[in-house]
């Protein structure tokens, strides 16, 4: 198997996953609705936190734009300029705070993001001392075109991120992708490769894609890369004009689903055990069997 040459699949080699902070943990999965009034999408989604971290979550997702309307004409008028300060961005003011005061991990779903003359849609991950340690702008923008189901594009309005973003956190090294960037198993990859433990990916599939990809993309990404996948959606409003599959859920390292939602609105809390990594990279020793000398992956910004 030498003769493979497995450490040439990853270029740069893969990092060797870290030895996480703490082992198992509980998640909070706060599947939302979502208003055209911003102050109470705020007010509320801080009430969600609070639940969540009273029954024990230590990391707690927030689905993908909480705090708007999903619709490129919500984009310009609810975006908030963070890096301008918590004035300019009331939304991720209250994620700052309540990581503080909670002392739990937030990663803050996604918001509609302004910065200069250009929009993005950014997910930004807080420590429990309420610092933003990392930012997320959405890779893969959603232009999707199904004849008679549904078609929408996000490049009307939004510009898409450069960068892959992998954060260290008190819960262990976590990859984020937003939405349609789950259906890019090449930055799954490239985040395992760096030594994830586990996926984030708030996101708001809709009623045609998501009955039928939503939990098997999520599940193909914790099985190829053998880590934890965490997604979470708003809840479903069918009177809305983009309508959310829901289904907020967590994906264990196997493959195996080990909580969902339905679409309703629901926090959900389960269990992380990183230990199961160890135990299923054992059982199915991927890393040693790749074809170093057939292909690889190139982690081109690394």
């Amino acid at each position: 198997a030498s003769s493979f040459s497995p450490e040439k699949a990853r270029v740069p080699p893969a990092i060797d996953t870290p030895i996480p902070p703490i082992s198992k943990f509980k998640i909070g999965l706060c599947q939302l609705s979502v208003t055209a009034d911003k102050e109470r999408n705020i007010a509320h989604a801080r009430v969600a936190i609070e639940e969540a971290a009273e029954k024990g979550a230590k990391l707690v997702l927030l689905p993908e734009i909480w705090n708007s309307p999903y619709s490129n004409d919500s984009f310009p008028v609810y975006a908030e300029d963070i890096d301008a300060g918590k004035d300019s961005s009331p939304s991720t003011a209250m994620l700052s705070e309540a990581a503080r005061s909670l002392k739990i991990t937030i990663v803050g779903g996604s918001i509609p993001e302004r910065c200069g003359d250009k929009l993005y849609n950014t997910c930004c991950v807080f420590d429990t001392d309420g610092n933003l340690i990392a930012k997320h702008r959405k890779i893969h923008l959603f232009d999707i075109n199904i004849p008679g189901k549904i078609t929408f594009e996000e490049s009307k309005t939004l510009t898409a991120g450069e960068t892959p973003t992998v954060v260290d956190t008190d819960v262990g090294r976590i990859g984020i992708g937003i939405c349609y960037d789950i259906r890019f198993q090449e930055l799954a990859m490239l985040y395992a490769a760096r030594g994830a433990h586990l996926l984030c990916y708030p996101g708001a599939f809709n009623m045609t894609t998501g009955p039928l990809h939503w939990e098997l993309l999520q599940r193909a990404r914790a099985v190829d890369n053998q880590l934890y996948v965490a997604t979470c959606s708003p809840a479903r409003d069918a009177s809305g004009g983009y309508v959310a599959w829901g289904h907020s859920t967590l994906v264990g390292p196997f493959g195996e689903v080990l909580a969902t939602t339905e679409h309703d609105e629901a926090t959900i809390i389960s269990e992380i055990d990183y230990s199961l990594m160890d135990l299923r990279r054992t059982n199915l020793p991927l890393q040693k069997q790749r074809r170093g000398d057939l292909y690889n992956l190139v982690d081109v910004q690394r």
